[in-house]
């Protein structure tokens, strides 16, 4: 797992939008896997930006990484409406080119299933970026999901629905109790995740994930089994971490030409 210490939430925006910009270089039709929520809007800022500049995403393909089950279609914070309003539409893509999993289908379990099998015949995620839970959770998978589980349906915690109140007018009697979430086996399958995590609220989580056990109580822990796992914090998010100046000096000194 490698950790980049960066400056604030604008920097690391712009250091995953260059490497999403130089995956579709190589593969100008590639899987992005994007999360909701506030912390990954400075990504999509930099990338809308980077497009706007000349940057050729239209062979880009975009897929979710979870959604409430429940909500009407069309319903504003529904995670599919989010992602159409904030990466998919901005960035001149057309609907055909997004996927997600179906959070208003009357068979739950089998809209799951759909979709993990949709993601594997599309070829697979090449980049997913997550955020992370104060608790440590990736995507909807909650502490103690297991590291093996595949896309399901989940009960959010009520630590999860009242940080996620703020979407729903602060009432947290609007936020559904159920999720389709890609689980984490699936989210290891992508060929490079990229975790952004900003603010000091989430510096234990990081910490907990980056040096910690692989353990089920912190879902996250689970990038320490990936491959080319990539952990991007700033600052605040960084403050707890033990080994933060070796992170420092491991990516200052990585040859140019390397990447994240």
């Amino acid at each position: 797992m490698e950790v980049v210490i960066v400056k604030d939430a604008k920097a690391g925006g712009e250091l995953i939008a260059g490497a999403i910009a130089d995956l579709l270089a190589r593969k100008p039709d590639a899987l992005l896997g994007v999360a909701t929520g506030s912390t990954p809007l400075p990504i999509y800022d930099a990338l809308i930006a980077k497009v706007r500049g000349g940057l050729d995403a239209s062979r880009a393909r975009i897929c979710q990484l979870d959604e409430y089950v429940g909500l009407p279609a069309g319903h504003p914070e529904s995670y599919r409406a989010t992602v159409l309003r904030q990466v998919v539409e901005p960035l001149g893509l057309p609907a055909e080119q997004f996927m997600g999993p179906d959070g208003s289908a009357e068979d739950v379990q089998g809209a799951c299933e759909a979709y993990d099998k949709a993601l594997a015949e599309a070829g697979g995620v090449d980049l997913q970026i997550l955020g992370i839970g104060t608790d440590g959770h990736i995507g909807f998978n909650e502490p103690c999901s297991s590291l093996a589980s595949r896309t399901r349906i989940k009960t959010l915690i009520e630590q999860t629905r009242i940080d996620n109140a703020r979407f729903f007018d602060n009432d947290i009697e609007q936020v559904p109790h159920h999720v389709i979430t890609q689980g984490i086996g699936t989210i290891l399958d992508a060929r490079h995740l990229v975790l952004l995590a900003t603010g000091e609220g989430k510096a234990e989580a990081v910490a907990q994930t980056v040096e910690g056990p692989v353990a089920s109580l912190v879902p996250a822990s689970a990038l320490q089994l990936h491959p080319h796992a990539t952990v991007v914090v700033d600052e605040a998010a960084a403050s707890k971490l033990k080994l933060a100046d070796y992170f420092r000096h491991a990516f200052d000194n990585k040859p140019s030409w390397q990447g994240i």
